[in-house]
């Protein structure tokens, strides 16, 4: 029977694949269940089957189902284009925030964090891929970006994050994830100590292992297709977010 947890066995054995085929260390990759615009019943299901992190778009949405879920053990990512109205629901309610790309919005989740919870950590979004239509800055306005984060004590930057476009070619895949990865590299013997390389998702996880990633975000593989596509952004916004 095709279940949630049937189908998260075979993300877990897919990216254990991965990490054997590329040489990675166990435990280097965190799977990301992308759980935006699914029922708190489908999460239940997964935090059953042992996943832990979860990654949403809406701050609205993702509200209520924290909420509901407070009491199980799961681990927060907000993944989706930050507005500035919903900054404050961003710090107080998640661990993660995937997608930061402008000194604006580090700013208010620093002034928003509450000081009883440990640092938000952060990643920054880049463009590495011309091509593609999703925010992001560019790899060269990353530097100084990162270097402001050192006068922000309720954020801790953890690495990049990266949307490139779609493609099937596996060697095309990789060469985004490759310079996310050199950008890293980059920054951090510039005297930053990032961890984290959150890129690949169902249809380019393979690739993005590969090159290095930490975390890969998967939505559909685990959670089954959709009905139907929402038309609208549940905290009414038109779709402009990251998908999985």
């Amino acid at each position: 029977m095709d279940t949630i947890k049937t189908r998260l066995a075979g993300v877990r054995q897919q990216i254990e694949t991965a990490m054997q085929t590329y040489g990675r260390d166990q435990g280097s990759v965190v799977l990301l269940a992308v759980s935006k615009t699914r029922p708190v019943d489908d999460i239940l299901d997964a935090v059953r089957a042992g996943q832990r992190s979860f990654g949403e778009n809406y701050p609205q949405e993702a509200l209520e189902k924290i909420q509901s879920l407070r009491r199980e053990p799961i681990e927060w990512h907000f993944i989706g284009r930050i507005q500035s109205n919903k900054t404050r629901l961003i710090a107080e309610n998640f661990h993660w925030v995937h997608s930061v790309d402008s000194l604006k919005q580090a700013q208010r989740l620093n002034n928003q964090r509450p000081p009883q919870l440990p640092p938000l950590n952060i990643c920054l979004q880049i463009k590495v891929d011309p091509e593609t239509t999703k925010g992001g800055l560019s790899p060269s306005e990353a530097g100084a970006l990162a270097v402001c984060f050192s006068s922000l004590p309720r954020l801790r930057l953890r690495g990049l994050m990266t949307l490139p476009a779609p493609t099937t070619d596996p060697r095309a895949q990789r060469l985004p994830f490759r310079k996310l990865r050199l950008l890293l590299q980059h920054l951090n013997r510039q005297g930053l100590d990032m961890d984290t390389l959150s890129m690949g998702m169902s249809g380019d996880l393979e690739a993005a292992i590969a090159e290095g990633s930490t975390i890969v975000r998967v939505g559909t593989a685990i959670f089954g297709r959709r009905d139907s596509q929402p038309s609208f952004d549940p905290d009414n916004l038109q779709h402009q977010n990251l998908k999985e």
